[in-house]
Order: structure tokens, then C-alpha cells, then sequence
């Protein structure tokens, strides 16, 4: 036995990809051009991972527009004017708003998967959005004609089916991102829109049973886009217990950037149950420090203080470029952490005799 390690899901861009990406937002570029560049991206992305001895690789969202809003591409019922999230640093952003119903992806994320595994053997893992996160497109102001209960039937119909096509297309396991979670408890510090969320995903995840769950997870970090976050300062202990009601058998955990991550590993193994497995995170993706593997291995080995090893996996605290226009961490230095992680955790299994 030995720990596993796996990555969060986005990488950055190559630069050719991202100067395709503006061209074709202006007009300058075809689509079948840009997914041509994609394509190239993808195959390079999964070739590195793949050198650097990653089990488990992802295409890193070479193709979608952003890790939230893949379904939703080529929806006409959108207006712009939709829910804003605020970063530490200033910025912003900005989701839409949906105008008209029924609501229905656009784009279901076996798409990428499919594509990611044509060019390669191992076993692939796809990110999809949770329907929490999804939740938010629906107005303040009921929508005529389409009243919030039937959108979010639709929505728990279509998030459930985006699941279902990775598990039959052959995910290694399907991560649903839910950098939401501690976000809304900066929105409402009662934690009623929190439980909101929980309620809206196990609704989801109980629909899927057995082997299909074990291959089930949820991602949890404070964001992550141009090296600031949306809600690091919101502190871990209201947000684990519910986390740990969502029907799943993998939790992903940012930790590597948490001022106290000897605290939060106690608040895990007070909430950890039989069945499941806890992957901490071990490198600070929008930090710009390379870790060593060294300093992987110490992390990972103070995670096994408090979580038994066969429950344990490393990770990225987050991905490393969840929106496309994100250029603030290269490309290399991205998989240069990556290579960390791996080393470390292999370190960190042979300290303990695995």
C-alpha cells in the first residue's frame, strides 16, 4: 500500500492557447481552430503528468472556459448581471443570471473525458461543478412561468446526469468542485445557505449507490483565481461537519495554504468515518514558492497523525488556473509543484514503511 496522490483539476494554459483564446473571443478565430489548440494542449498536459509519475491524471480544463461554468456554454437564457464573488486582492467575478427557463446543460463534462482518454492508458479523473454552485443562476425574483422549486428540479436532473456520463465513460472518479462551501458562510454566517448547498448535493449524490459513490468526491478550498482567494479568512470549523454529511467516498482538502494546518487536521479526524478517504492538500497552487518534496513528505506525515493511513491521499490544494484567462501561475511552475506532491507523498509512504 502506498498514499495515494491526485491532482484538483485545472493547469495552466500554454501561451499559444491563451493568445488563441482572445483571438477567438474577438471574432479573430475559428472554433474548430481553437479546439484544434485545445486538443494539442490536452495530449501535452496528460504526456507531462504522465512523465512525472502521477497514477491518476486530468486533461487540466484545457478545454473548458472555466471549472464553474462548462455547462452553461452556449446558453441563450443568460443575462450577465448574475451573483458576484470578490476577492481578497480587488477583483472580481461575476456569474450569469438565468432569464428564462427550462434550464439545461449545454455541455456535460464526459465530453472532455472522452476526449482526455483517447490519448492516454491510465486512469483519468473528471471535475464537474457541483450543483450548489449552479444554484446561484436562478434570480432574486422568481422567473415568470419558471419558479425556483422547478429550476432546481432541473438542475439536480442535470447535474445528476453530468455524473453518471463520466461514471460510464470511464472516470477513474468524479470530483465535484465546491469552493461554494465556505464561501457562503461569508455570505451568511448562519450557515442556513450552507446547509442550502448540502441539501441541494446529497440530493444528487444520493441517487448513486455502492461502487458508483466510492468513486464519488467532493473538492472543498477557499477559491483560488489570479494568486488571491474569495474566503481563506473563513475559518474551517462551521464549514467541516456539514462537508462531511455530502454522500461521497473521497474528500479533497486545501491545506497546504491554511495558516494552522495542525487544527484543521484535528477538525477532520473529528468528522472522519469509516469508508472514506480524506486527500489533504500539499502544495499552495497560487503560491509562488516551489515546495520540495521534502516539505510535501513533512505535511503528508503530520497528516498521518490524525488520519489513519489507509484513509489518506495527498493533493493540490486547488486547481491551478480554474478560470482560462487566469495567467498568474505558469505552466511550469505548475507541474513543477505537481512533481513535488508526487515525490513528497512517495517519501512520506516510505518514512512510513508502506
Amino acid at each position: 500500500m502506498t498514499i495515494p496522490t491526485e491532482p484538483i483539476g485545472s493547469i495552466p494554459r500554454p501561451r499559444a492557447l491563451q493568445e488563441a483564446l482572445a483571438e477567438h473571443a474577438e471574432g479573430r478565430l475559428s472554433h474548430a481552430e481553437l479546439a484544434k489548440l485545445q486538443e494539442q494542449a490536452t495530449v501535452d498536459t496528460l504526456a507531462r503528468l504522465e512523465q512525472l509519475g502521477c497514477a491518476v491524471l486530468v486533461d487540466g480544463e484545457q478545454a473548458k472556459p472555466s471549472f464553474a461554468t462548462y455547462p452553461i456554454a452556449g446558453l441563450a437564457t443568460l443575462a450577465p448581471d448574475g451573483a458576484v464573488i470578490p476577492f481578497a486582492d480587488g477583483h472580481v467575478r461575476q456569474l450569469p443570471r438565468l432569464a428564462e427557463g427550462p434550464f439545461r446543460y449545454q455541455v456535460h463534462a464526459d465530453t472532455y473525458l472522452r476526449d482526455a482518454r483517447r490519448h492516454t492508458d491510465r486512469p483519468v479523473k473528471q471535475a464537474v461543478i457541483a450543483p450548489s454552485a449552479l444554484s446561484l443562476l436562478y434570480p432574486s425574483e422568481p422567473l415568470a412561468g419558471y419558479p425556483r422549486e422547478a429550476f432546481l428540479r432541473d438542475l439536480a436532473n442535470e447535474a445528476e446526469a453530468d455524473i453518471r456520463r463520466c461514471l460510464d465513460g470511464g472516470a477513474h472518479c468524479v470530483q465535484l468542485d465546491f469552493t461554494e462551501g465556505r464561501l457562503s458562510l461569508k455570505l451568511d454566517p448562519s450557515g442556513a445557505l450552507l446547509d442550502d448547498f448540502i441539501a441541494l448535493n446529497n440530493e444528487v449524490l444520493g441517487r448513486f449507490i455502492g461502487d458508483e459513490r466510492r468513486r464519488l468526491g467532493v473538492h472543498t478550498c477557499p477559491g483560488g483565481d489570479h494568486d488571491s482567494t474569495h474566503s481563506l479568512d473563513v475559518d474551517y470549523t462551521d464549514l467541516l461537519p456539514r462537508l462531511f454529511r455530502l454522500q461521497v467516498g473521497n474528500f479533497y482538502i486545501q491545506l497546504a495554504s491554511e495558516p494552522d494546518p495542525e487544527r484543521v487536521l484535528r477538525l477532520i479526524a473529528e468528522q472522519l468515518r469509516p469508508g472514506v478517504r480524506v486527500f489533504v492538500g500539499v502544495t499552495d497552487p497560487i503560491g509562488t514558492t516551489l515546495e520540495t518534496p521534502e516539505e510535501v513528505r513533512d505535511r503528508v506525515l503530520l497528516a498521518a497523525r490524525f488520519i489513519p493511513v489507509d484513509q489518506l491521499g495527498t493533493c493540490d490544494d486547488c486547481g491551478f488556473s480554474p478560470f482560462a484567462d487566469d495567467t498568474s501561475t505558469s505552466r511550469d511552475l505548475a507541474f513543477a509543484k505537481i512533481e513535488a506532491r508526487v515525490r513528497g507523498t512517495a517519501l512520506a509512504s516510505q518514512a512510513l514503511g508502506l
